[in-house]
């Protein structure tokens, strides 16, 4: 683990308790004096702190110095996913974390099963772990859209990945992928516009191969 996350990261002098506690005391077994990183996932500061106190249920920090280490970041990809099942997007959510996704936006598209509803507040929780894990030091936007015409009416420059399009990638920001059984008849209509882009494959991808493809092309 390259730091621990606490939103309060920063202050003088910090509080830990319930899972965080656990994790610090018994299963990393720290005693007092020893020294722990923090983030916030909100800056580029890393928060040396000092343990000062272990009680029963709590931790007791105090700063002892922080460092300004920014991280610089070329490329920005949002992707912008049709909704598959939760379990196959909480499996793949770590990888394109770690890959350095910025945002992602859940779009309920015509053969999205609507059924599928997406936690916010366990995505985040995944992206909290996997950023302390991976060292990334800003947390990954998620947000969730009902319907494609509500993305495509403020994304004019989105391309979108589809059998026939272009091989070569260029520099795309925004991408569009698919959910099982690709694009409807009617979503295609809705897409003519937008630049289409292809891998240089004939197999068919899972959406979730797809969106990891994808991001590991643009960004690594």
């Amino acid at each position: 683990m390259q730091y621990i996350f606490s939103e309060d990261s920063g202050n003088q002098t910090l509080e830990l308790e319930g899972e965080l506690y656990k994790y610090i005391v018994r299963v990393r077994r720290y005693k007092e004096g020893d020294k722990l990183h923090l983030r916030n996932l909100k800056n580029d500061t890393l928060y040396k702190y000092t343990i000062e106190n272990i009680s029963k249920k709590t931790l007791t920090l105090t700063l002892f110095s922080k460092s300004f280490e920014k991280k610089s970041i070329d490329k920005k990809l949002h992707i912008f996913w049709c909704i598959i099942d939760p379990k196959i997007i909480i499996k793949t959510l770590p990888f394109l974390n770690q890959i350095g996704v910025t945002k992602i936006t859940f779009v309920y598209c015509d053969r999205s099963q609507k059924n599928f509803k997406i936690d916010l507040l366990k995505l985040k929780s995944i992206l909290i772990n996997s950023s302390q894990q991976s060292g990334r030091t800003h947390l990954m936007e998620l947000e969730v859209v009902n319907e494609l015409k509500t993305i495509l009416s403020k994304n004019s420059d989105l391309a979108f990945l589809d059998f026939g399009g272009e091989k070569s990638f260029k520099r795309l920001k925004k991408v569009l992928i698919g959910c099982e059984g690709g694009f409807s008849e009617e979503e295609r209509e809705l897409l003519k516009k937008q630049e289409k882009i292809a891998f240089d494959s004939q197999n068919i991808l899972k959406s979730e191969t797809a969106v990891v493809a994808v991001a590991s092309k643009l960004l690594i």
